[in-house]
């Protein structure tokens, strides 16, 4: 079954879907907030991630060594800009939605890590996304080697061995298992992962439009995940979509895991009674 994303302005979305690595990820981070905001203007964003890269020009310049100079770029979001991690346990969705982060000073590790992501480019430092057992960092390449960005921590910089050091101290995991996890990821893992948190927290709220329309993009990007089509079908009930509920469950139950029937099932029966409800 085919899951496009039926929004063709999506045009940076679209690029994942068809496999394309070269994309704009604060664009597509904006396409993921219109599903929300639906008027949602992309120059307010555009314009203030400009600005802060005016403003860093000169002390960007000015600095000795790469270090120095990333380390301005984390100090300059986080205390002279305010931005900041969410604290709540049960924090909203917005804090994953750029417009949003901007407007309170507040996201997660990985909206700040974007933020931070799109001013650097604008500074010619190319950093890149790296998603740690721990928290979302981002991770710049220079001639004595890698450095972290860690947006949350005061915008701190780590060298490979401290941020190794650090992630181990506070995850309980082996060094050899957190390595790989250092390396960059791509931006279609970095959208799966913002596609994955906004449908916890939307999920976690009951927001089941919003998780629909969420699930529908991770559908749109592995269309080939049992996971994801399965959990499609379920939020397609949430959203009283029963007949495409049907087909989506009939399909998931060629191939679940034995254990997983049962429930496909039930699911699928109350698939049924939605349909005749319609009829």
């Amino acid at each position: 079954m085919p899951f496009p994303h039926s929004d063709s302005a999506d045009t940076e979305f679209q690029k994942l879907v068809h496999r394309q690595t070269v994309v704009d990820l604060t664009t597509v981070a904006l396409e993921l907030a219109r599903d929300v905001y639906s008027e949602l203007d992309f120059s307010p964003v555009r314009d203030w991630i400009a600005e802060r890269a005016r403003e860093l020009s000169g002390p960007v310049a000015r600095s000795r060594t790469e270090s120095d100079a990333l380390e301005q770029l984390g100090h300059w979001l986080t205390a002279q800009h305010g931005l900041c991690v969410e604290t709540d346990d049960a924090a909203s969705a917005e804090a994953g939605y750029l417009n949003r982060v901007i407007e309170t000073r507040r996201g997660t590790s990985l909206s700040l890590s974007l933020i931070a992501m799109a001013v650097a480019e604008r500074l010619g430092l190319e950093l890149r996304g790296v998603d740690t057992p721990l928290r979302f960092l981002t991770r710049l390449e220079t001639a004595e080697g890698p450095l972290f960005l860690d947006t949350i921590a005061g915008g701190r910089v780590l060298r490979p061995e401290e941020c190794l050091k650090w992630i181990c101290q506070n995850s309980g995991l082996p060094a050899d298992l957190i390595k790989p996890a250092l390396k960059p990821v791509d931006p279609r893992a970095i959208v799966i992962r913002m596609l994955r948190d906004l449908k916890e927290v939307h999920v976690r709220n009951e927001n089941w439009p919003a998780a629909w329309r969420t699930q529908q993009r991770l559908a749109a990007l592995q269309p080939a995940s049992y996971d994801v089509r399965r959990d499609l079908a379920v939020l397609l009930l949430r959203v009283d979509r029963p007949g495409q509920a049907v087909d989506l469950l009939r399909a998931c139950l060629r191939v679940c895991p034995s254990a997983e029937q049962p429930a496909l099932r039930q699911q699928l029966a109350e698939a049924h009674d939605g349909l005749s409800r319609w009829n």
